[in-house]
């Protein structure tokens, strides 16, 4: 195609990436890693779909209080937040690809122990190693596929982690609905026991897929990473365009023709330049960046979502649903809801750009909130059933899930996931998994002895204020990254970008050929 050599051309001068010879085409072999890559993220959600449905009749067959409840939804995060700090020195020592292994064997492990559960220390410990397992799996899988796609279509593929969760919420609600027909002390511990096979296939599976090409880069294996950018671009002039931006961003000379090069130690990552860089002396482009990605991760659980996933079956209680069966299929509702809207925004996201999309996801958020407080305390407050305000209950719920899928969901992972430089990216992933999980944790560990004390309906009318706060920070803090190649994202959070207003809110693509 002339135009596009035309273009690639251009971009060789002007020292920008190249996004495509056709932008509107992905990769299909890129397409491929990142569909396996997020495999890994369809066993943790059905891990965390099928546990909000496990605890009914785990509590009932092991006999335990509220508050174990709480620590047993809540501990996976705990130990997901020390799984996320590890994750980022690990995948920029071992690659991205051995670190999703690891965390499928940790999954394995932690499956193994909940499916055998006799007794609560013994699931207590099989989901604290699981646990440790989430914190790999959230933070490698949207790293993994945002470092092999190109920037016309990394909205999509990075995006493809957080659709896998939802798929495994939706199966683990469905598991919920059909295995607990089994009796009540296998039922439960079937439910738990199911990840071990996928986690299995997936450890074999993924060592068929390519290495990272930036990850091989960061190493000074520009001749495995050349092969691996031919694989999954269009044309050899993309190919080649992206691999100089990449030796540019790790220091390589950009004429190197070598297949190895030998690089220091500090700049293969995970090292203490690394942290210093980060946390200690950051740039104000980085600082901006650590700011935007924390709290992105932050707002994506303080807003309330894992009330409604993990404790959907209480919420639909309190608004008058009694029947078991009634109570998990309500639930499934809210997984499809998830499923159906994760799917469109995956398609949205590289069109409308994040900015776009975030803002009305958490607006219609706020509104969804509300609601179900309104609801909730009206239901609470009569001493006789009232049908239309559990009709309102369960519309808001499934109304929130469908703006919030749209949105904060999906985009927490790919923005968290393409913002950071190269050396910085692994561990500046993993600052914000830890952010997301230690969050995750305190609302699911809390969120029982909040709604005692403030009533259930409060705490709902506390989540639209916290929405609120939380879309105001967007605003605010979050530029546009569509289109941006992940060399150019320190372009977007200079002071340079900031100071333009037309710049920094909507930055536009590369022109197409």
């Amino acid at each position: 195609m002339e135009d596009g050599k035309e273009f690639s051309s251009s971009n060789l001068e002007d020292g920008k990436e190249l996004s495509s010879s056709n932008p509107q085409k992905i990769n299909k072999y890129a397409c491929a890693c990142a569909i396996v890559a997020s495999v890994i993220s369809i066993i943790f959600g059905y891990d965390t779909g099928v546990m909000s449905g496990a605890m009914i009749f785990i509590k009932e067959d092991l006999k335990i209080s509220d508050t174990e409840v709480e620590v047993i939804a809540g501990i996976l995060n705990l130990c997901a937040l020390v799984g996320s700090l590890c994750a980022g020195r690990t995948s920029d020592y071992i690659g991205r690809r051995y670190t999703i292994v690891l965390a499928a064997i940790l999954f394995l492990i932690g499956s193994v122990l909940m499916g055998y559960g006799p007794s609560y220390a013994v699931l207590f410990t099989g989901r604290c190693v699981a646990g440790i397992g989430v914190g790999f799996a959230l933070m490698i899988a949207p790293v993994y596929s945002t470092e092999i796609s190109s920037p016309s279509s990394r909205g999509f593929l990075a995006s493809l982690p957080e659709l896998c969760i939802s798929l495994g919420i939706l199966s683990g609600y469905v598991s919920n609905y059909f295995l607990s027909k089994l009796t009540l002390k296998v039922g439960w511990r079937v439910m738990l026991g199911i990840p071990t096979v996928p986690s299995i296939c997936l450890a074999f599976g993924i060592l068929r897929m390519p290495e990272s090409p930036r990850w091989l880069v960061m190493q000074g294996r520009l001749g495995d990473s050349e092969k691996v950018m031919l694989k999954i671009t269009n044309t050899e002039e993309e190919a080649l365009l992206r691999l100089r931006d990449m030796k540019i961003a790790a220091g390589i000379d950009e004429n190197c023709k070598d297949d190895i090069v030998k690089l220091p130690e500090e700049t293969k990552g995970g090292g203490k330049g690394v942290w210093k860089d980060l946390i200690l002396r950051p740039s104000p482009p980085v600082r901006w960046m650590l700011l935007a990605a924390t709290g992105i991760h932050f707002f994506q659980h303080a807003t309330g979502i894992e009330a409604v996933i993990l404790y959907g079956p209480r919420i639909f209680k309190k608004a008058g649903v009694t029947s078991k069966n009634k109570l998990l299929l309500v639930t499934v509702g809210v997984g499809v809801t998830k499923t159906i809207f994760i799917f469109i925004a995956t398609l949205l996201l590289d069109k409308f750009g994040r900015r776009k999309l975030l803002l009305t996801s958490v607006g219609g958020m706020i509104v969804a909130h509300s609601a179900l407080g309104l609801g909730l305390t009206i239901v609470r407050n009569s001493h006789e059933k009232v049908t239309w305000a559990l009709v309102l209950c369960i519309a808001a719920t499934y109304i929130y899930m469908m703006f919030y899928s749209l949105g904060l969901a999906p985009i927490t992972w790919v923005y968290s996931s393409e913002i950071f430089p190269l050396k910085l990216r692994a561990q500046g992933a993993s600052i914000g998994v830890a952010v997301n999980r230690l969050t995750n944790a305190a609302v699911s560990m809390s969120f029982i002895s909040i709604y005692k004390a403030i009533t259930i309906g409060g705490t709902f009318f506390m989540f639209a204020a916290i929405s609120l706060v939380a879309w105001i920070f967007f605003f605010f803090c979050l530029p546009e990254t569509k289109g941006r190649s992940l060399e150019e994202m320190e372009q977007v959070f200079s002071k340079r970008s900031s100071s333009s207003k037309p710049q920094n809110s909507s930055v536009q693509a590369p022109p197409e050929s």
